[in-house]
């Protein structure tokens, strides 16, 4: 459960600096590197959560969970009639 509220927190952040960063984008017309700031913030946070659920996931912090992948009987192949 925390992993999750970790997740949500830092993607709440980045989309908070996808947002400043368009509205410094269109007030500043041009002038200011608040635009850029804001970007690299998202960058760089980006990069960090992905980093982070790599570690975590190969230190075994957090399993993946999805839909099994289907599989076919090995006589018949997919798509085939």
């Amino acid at each position: 459960m925390l992993s999750k509220i970790i997740i949500l927190a830092f993607l709440a952040a980045i989309l908070y600096s996808l947002a400043s960063s368009f509205y410094f984008l269109v007030n500043d017309k041009g002038d200011g590197d608040r635009t850029v700031r804001r970007l690299t913030w998202r960058v760089g946070l980006s990069l960090l959560l992905v980093i982070g659920l790599y570690v975590s996931f190969k230190l075994g912090w957090i399993e993946p969970r999805g839909v099994d992948p289907v599989r076919y009987p090995a006589t018949e192949a997919p798509g085939g009639d």
